[in-house]
């Protein structure tokens, strides 16, 4: 045996990523995510598999918290190793734990006094998975490594990170491992960006690789052309202005804030919208936008002549950007039509859950999606046209326009999965379909099958596959 890899998360599902490696001397962990859908989020609250402190090291393929949110959780439970991930994930996964941990405190708080007045007695979840200061324990521990840098993490394991396109410092893993003079590479593919899309660079392709653990989020589907999107956000925006409504556009704090920040100043730029105010209402976000001005190079052509020519999307009229709570509430006091960013994407947590309470029941307020919503979210809910929904514990009546446009997916669909691949030019040993749920990884599983002729697995939760 050379080393063996057992899915401890995004098994037919699409959080939660976890990937355990080990050799006979040395173990490690390719991401360590939180599970976020309702189904599957007690397994956040299961004792680790492993003992934590028996991890050589943790390596991030990027900050997004399905794929580093499980971090302090791992450190307060004995983890000392090394967080090996690129400079700029390092410095964005270190706002979003710091976030998570805060949401996590105020959410426990929340509940704990909603079962107060409702009279519940019993075992409730009312503790936050971790703290603040587990958060902050575990910001030593970060080591960055720049993207095509051979880095050796243990006697036998040597990684590398390689752009995935997909948020900035994204990266896909190799991995190379030695073992009796026998040689292995693994690619963990992370997130697969797209290609040509704003700010950020193309995704990188591969050679050859023994195994490859790959995402499948949309590999059952094509997404909508980018082309549309200018013209369809312009028309919601026009539409509800007209009504005297608000827009929503519920955020991820990494990237997809920052790209709906590049198509507002577009259509502003081409004087196409109203110059209505813009809020970012986002701690989180606004401090990962000042990310964003620390790592030009990662930034594509069209977004470095948008900076030299000072109109930068993180700095246009109207733009304000709320950082305190006080802030954020005195926005249901504002008249008149404003746009409001907030996290989470999801809308499983944060200040969008407060401000879809006070729009969500307003024919003339918009409710706008720009991201996966995965299965047992409150805003796959939405999307799915529930007609009422609960939020912060009250029954709401679903009034408000509800659109859903896929074409700012950070995320490649089916046809962009196999570009992906496509470069490959010898048959790996093995494949393993992730991050998918169910039903789309068993159908992109088989689909390669079909057009590769190679040999797929598609791995259930806690499946240990031999590497050999």
């Amino acid at each position: 045996m050379i080393a063996k890899v057992k899915f401890l998360g995004a098994a037919k599902n699409v959080t939660g990523s976890r990937y355990l490696l080990e050799t006979n001397h040395s173990r490690i962990l390719v991401d360590c995510g939180l599970y976020q859908e309702r189904d599957f989020r007690t397994r956040n609250w299961d004792p680790f598999p492993v003992a934590p402190n028996s991890l050589d090291a943790i390596i991030l393929t990027h900050a997004h918290l399905d794929h580093c949110g499980f971090l302090p959780k791992l450190v307060r439970d004995g983890f000392r190793g090394k967080v090996i991930c690129t400079p700029a994930t390092a410095e964005i996964a270190k706002i979003v734990l710091l976030d998570s941990a805060h949401i996590q405190e105020e959410d426990a708080q929340f509940k704990k006094k909603r079962h107060h007045q409702e009279g519940r007695k019993g075992p409730f979840p009312e503790l936050p998975l971790y703290t603040t200061k587990d958060a902050e324990a575990s910001m030593p521990l970060f080591m960055p490594v720049n993207y095509h840098q051979l880095k050796n993490v243990v006697n036998g394991i040597r990684v590398s990170f390689f752009d995935a396109g997909h948020i900035l410092g994204s990266s896909m893993v190799k991995v190379q491992l030695e073992q009796n003079k026998e040689q292995r590479t693994i690619i963990f593919s992370g997130d697969i960006g797209r290609w040509e899309t704003p700010i950020l660079l193309d995704p990188t392709n591969f050679d050859e690789a023994d195994y490859i653990i790959m995402e499948s989020t949309y590999g059952d589907r094509l997404h909508g052309s980018r082309d549309l999107i200018d013209d369809t956000l312009a028309e919601i925006i026009n539409t509800t202005k007209q009504k005297g409504g608000n827009i929503l556009i519920p955020t991820f704090a990494v990237e997809r804030s920052q790209e709906v920040l590049y198509y507002l100043n577009k259509l502003l730029l081409e004087d196409r919208v109203p110059h209505l105010m813009v809020i970012l209402d986002s701690p989180m976000a606004i401090n990962v936008t000042k990310v964003f001005n620390h790592h030009p190079e990662l930034f594509d052509e069209d977004m470095l002549a948008l900076m030299q020519k000072h109109e930068s999307p993180f700095d246009f009229q109207g733009l304000k950007m709320t950082a305190t709570v006080q802030e954020s509430k005195a926005l249901n006091h504002i008249r008149g039509t404003i746009l409001i960013l907030a996290g989470s994407g999801m809308c499983t947590a944060g200040r969008i859950k407060h401000h879809l309470a006070t729009n969500i029941s307003r024919p003339e307020s918009a409710i706008l999606f720009v991201g996966y919503q995965a299965k047992g979210t409150l805003g796959r809910s939405i999307v799915n046209g529930d007609e009422e929904v609960r939020i912060l514990g009250q029954r709401l009546k679903v009034r408000a326009r509800i659109i859903q446009l896929d074409g700012f997916s950070a995320h490649a669909d089916k046809n962009e999965l196999m570009r992906w691949l496509a470069s490959i030019k010898k048959p790996p040993r093995q494949l393993f379909v992730t991050h998918g749920e169910e039903e789309v990884a068993e159908q992109f599983g088989e689909y390669l099958r079909q057009q590769k002729g190679w040999k797929i697995a598609v791995p259930n939760y806690f499946d240990e596959y031999i590497l050999d």
